[in-house]
């Protein structure tokens, strides 16, 4: 069962990212809040265009304060980049952040499930569905294709 604080930070990573929806291009809009302490210490959505994305935005707001933090993102991190740039989880690994919520799954080849993988591999907490069905809305127009690559 999710503590009151940690419905209350999906929500709010929610609402950023529904003020990206229809700018990121064939990138989903994303919210991230990454709190520590109880403190949001970085907050970002999908940039325009749909980069940068927003785990590494919301981390580079962060610094070294992610360390150790917990991170509340909409749709599972990238597993991959086609850009040669760091995924998201990576960054987030790299950042060393201690748990992860995650409201909704992602069907893109880039993501689905490795970003989890990634993650889990190296340590850190994931906890899925934390306010999908609020979550999903922001998605029911996003359609990965199955060999389209997302960067």
């Amino acid at each position: 069962m999710p503590t009151p604080d940690q419905v209350l930070f999906m929500r709010q990573a929610i609402a950023l990212a529904r003020g990206q929806v229809g700018r990121t291009g064939a990138n989903p809009a994303v919210g991230c809040v990454i709190v520590q302490g109880g403190k949001v210490v970085g907050q970002a959505a999908t940039a325009d265009g749909g980069r940068p994305h927003a785990e590494e935005q919301a981390l580079q707001v962060a610094g070294d304060l992610a360390r150790g933090a917990q991170v509340f993102v909409t749709l599972e991190p990238c597993g991959e980049r086609t850009a040669g740039e760091p995924s998201c989880a990576l960054r987030l690994l790299r950042a060393a952040v201690s748990e992860v919520f995650i409201a909704c799954a992602d069907g893109a080849p880039f993501a689905s499930g490795r970003g989890c993988a990634l993650l889990l591999g190296g340590g850190v907490a994931i906890n899925r569905g934390l306010l999908e069905d609020e979550a999903s809305t922001l998605y029911a127009d996003y359609r990965p294709q199955g060999s389209e690559r997302r960067d």
